[in-house]
């Protein structure tokens, strides 16, 4: 039998296939000739196993993260645009590809609990006078798709990343930064070698408010926008993290969704403040 497959599928498959000789000599190129290199080809399009097992695939991935790439990779939720914390005009390029506003957060999408403490206050270990040991309590369930909202720590993020109030490359609100640590072996595969966390945004079609599952339907929307490249993990289904707020006690649930909703969290009533709507789009 004979299996059918789609033509735009078949576009980047053929033209954009890479052997792993291929990747090692392309990975070793300069951030010139990657120049060059997307612009002929209009983005970089790899596919990798969902295992992780083909690694070698996502070299020139992570090589173009390093020097300020911005891209799409998988998590164990929906698809998300990323870049390097670290650079402010990869960051700023993410929000002109998504058109997001400066004031709007973005999520740090964390590789280990070491990074989540490192770039924010993490979560409670609980002080032997009646509060709650919340670390213990979520290494249960992490990595996984649940988003928490933590107070930040001044002292990692850059300050031009961090600063309230400005409209460059704004990653946090009201105190707060949403950070990820997905159960994805990609997306794991690309952190591990990363110096950094990445930050990321999900991805919505341009018009419509539906979450985009298919990466060669990204790829065809949102290439012309800007992209360098995009890691295809397969079609996801349409289901988002569940996000809850840690910055208050009891922590309270913004969104339900694929993660689980625990006796010790509080689910918000349907009305939500300003904020807390200006938390949510940026979640995975």
């Amino acid at each position: 039998m004979v299996v059918k497959r789609s033509p735009k599928r078949l576009k980047y498959n053929a033209a954009n296939r890479f052997t792993k000789e291929t990747v090692i000599f392309v990975g070793a190129l300069t951030w010139f000739d990657w120049i060059i290199i997307t612009r002929r080809m209009v983005l970089l399009y790899i596919e990798a196993d969902s295992s992780a097992s083909d690694s070698w695939r996502l070299e020139p991935v992570i090589n173009l993260l390093k020097e300020g790439a911005v891209g799409v990779i998988p998590t164990d939720t929906l698809y998300a645009i990323a870049c390097d914390l670290r650079s402010h005009s990869a960051i700023e390029r993410l929000r002109r590809i998504k058109n997001i506003e400066g004031s709007k957060p973005l999520s740090i999408l964390c590789h280990s609990f070491r990074d989540i403490d490192k770039y924010t206050a993490g979560f409670p270990r609980g002080d032997g006078q009646g509060h709650a040991n919340l670390f213990k309590a979520v290494k249960h369930y992490l990595p996984g798709p649940v988003i928490h909202f933590h107070p930040y720590g001044k002292q990692e993020l850059p300050k031009r990343v961090h600063k309230v109030g400005t409209s460059i490359c704004q990653i946090c609100i009201k105190e707060k930064c949403g950070c990820p640590y997905p159960d994805d072996a990609i997306c794991q595969a690309i952190l591990k070698e990363m110096d950094a966390p990445l930050i990321c945004t999900s991805i919505k079609f341009l018009k419509e408010d539906e979450w985009m599952i298919d990466p060669v339907l990204i790829a065809d929307t949102y290439g012309p926008e800007g992209l360098d490249f995009v890691v295809d993990g397969g079609v996801r289904v349409a289901e988002p993290s569940t996000v809850v707020d840690m910055t208050k006690m009891p922590p309270r649930v913004l969104r339900q969704g694929k993660g689980p909703i625990l006796p010790w969290m509080v689910l918000e009533d349907d009305q939500k403040t300003d904020a807390q709507e200006d938390l949510i789009p940026a979640a995975i």
